[in-house]
């Protein structure tokens, strides 16, 4: 039989071992990819306590099970400070933090929302959009949300990459959506809130706000504010909140028995109430002065990181950043996000491809997408950012060179060649050892 009190090492060493070695990863690595961050001691004790134990279906003081008065608490408690946050009047907002991530919070909003076959609109996946705001390609529906509901991309001007709301106004007539979504996973600039506002009043249409990259942002009043426009605001709490992994929605609070309902018992069973519990631990660190300060930082660096790789000879999607994130675009150049992705793993940095609007491929895009959250966390400032810019041109001309002596252009027949250049990996892996060591 299990000993319950066995330690992870003790009862299976070689889990613990890999968690070690990930450990290991994250420290000696340069972590650029934008949704992610480190979070705090105080939040993994909480994901990591016997709250784990509990099942919870329902609402605080509402449950299907009984036992429940701390974790109704503890839920009552992370809806508050949810709701702190972001400065809401309790009154006219409401909160539900029960989704597990930020798409199964997206879902349960157009679950509650609209009806099958329903249409909204939401920003293209190469122009920046994520996977749930409605992405299909012409042969499939990518996402539940294209599966289940009508779905009509808006995108962003082609020339200049920012949004095209003149377009999105056009189409919106011709579509007349029941909801728009605004918000994306990779577009570096602040949202013009007011104008969706207008286009979905054109239509009695939702509008709904993903700010999950950004709500770190919003929570200190560095970008705009979407409550001020917005029916429903959804976020996930670990990326600019450095938070657990989850998701949480943000209602007005005439939709609150819809929401509420969707989220369960429609689209998910009991809560995660250790995930819960470190949401509220994230959303008091919000309210710090250090934390305003920290994010300021990270506008700072990817603003810092934008102008060095521009100064570099590269090309930066609509010249720079409002936000955390940025956008590398290495078409000119005829590489590719796969194959750039490919060589900075080897060389301990961690970054993602990433489409760049009228691409046609998510696999083998034009593009990088870089944030500086983690690495602020890890106290980097501007003149870090400086070097990380350097090494990342390192690996840039290490991947043409490589591509120049491939047999072809496919990304198998660069992965080949990538072993006949470990001299010049481990000058840059030595550059990033130096960098995250302090040396």
């Amino acid at each position: 039989m299990c000993n319950l009190k066995q330690s992870l090492e003790q009862l299976d060493p070689q889990i613990y071992d890999l968690i070690q070695d990930e450990k290991k990863r994250q420290q000696m690595s340069l972590e650029l990819i934008a949704s992610e961050n480190y979070t705090s001691r105080s939040v993994m004790e909480a994901m990591g306590s016997i709250l784990t134990n509990k099942y919870s279906e329902g609402l605080p003081g509402k449950r299907y099970y009984g036992g429940n008065q701390c974790i109704d608490k503890i839920e009552n408690l992370c809806i508050q400070r949810c709701l702190e946050a972001f400065n809401l009047d309790p009154n006219e907002w409401g909160c539900n933090v029960q989704p597990y991530s930020g798409s199964t919070a997206n879902f349960a909003v157009l679950t509650a929302l609209l009806k099958p076959n329903d249409r909204l609109m939401g920003l293209d996946l190469p122009s920046g959009g994520h996977l749930t705001h409605g992405y299909q390609t012409s042969n499939t529906k990518i996402s539940s949300t294209s599966i289940y509901f009508q779905s009509m991309p808006y995108q962003v001007d082609m020339e200049t990459n920012l949004m095209d709301y003149d377009t999105l106004e056009k189409n919106a007539k011709l579509f007349r959506p029941n909801l728009i979504i605004c918000g994306g996973s990779a577009y570096p600039r602040d949202w013009d809130y007011s104008r969706f506002r207008q286009i979905a009043n054109q239509h009695g249409a939702y509008l709904m706000m993903d700010m999950a990259h950004i709500a770190g942002l919003v929570s200190v009043g560095v970008l705009n504010n979407p409550f001020e426009h917005c029916d429903i605001v959804t976020t996930t709490t670990h990326k600019t909140i450095r938070g657990p992994r989850s998701g949480v929605i943000f209602f007005k609070k005439h939709l609150e028995n819809k929401i509420n309902f969707s989220v369960f018992p429609s689209c998910q069973g009991g809560p995660h109430n250790h995930q819960i519990a470190a949401v509220a631990v994230a959303m008091k660190q919000l309210k710090t002065p250090e934390f305003k300060d920290y994010i300021i930082q990270v506008v700072s660096n990817a603003q810092t990181l934008c102008k060095r790789l521009t100064e570099l000879g590269h090309t930066i999607v609509t010249g720079g950043t409002d936000n955390h994130s940025l956008l590398w675009n290495l078409k000119p150049h005829g590489l590719t996000g796969s194959k750039m992705e490919k060589i900075t793993d080897v060389c301990n940095i961690s970054i993602n491809k990433n489409t760049i609007a009228s691409d046609v491929s998510a696999m083998s895009p034009s593009g990088v997408r870089l944030g500086t959250s983690s690495l602020t966390t890890r106290g980097f400032d501007n003149d870090d950012i400086i070097k990380v810019a350097d090494i990342l041109d390192d690996c840039f001309h290490l991947a043409m060179k490589i591509q120049s002596n491939s047999s072809s252009k496919k990304l198998v027949d660069f992965e080949r060649k990538i072993d006949e250049y470990t001299d010049e990996i481990l000058l840059i892996k030595n550059k990033v050892s130096r960098i995250t060591t302090g040396l």
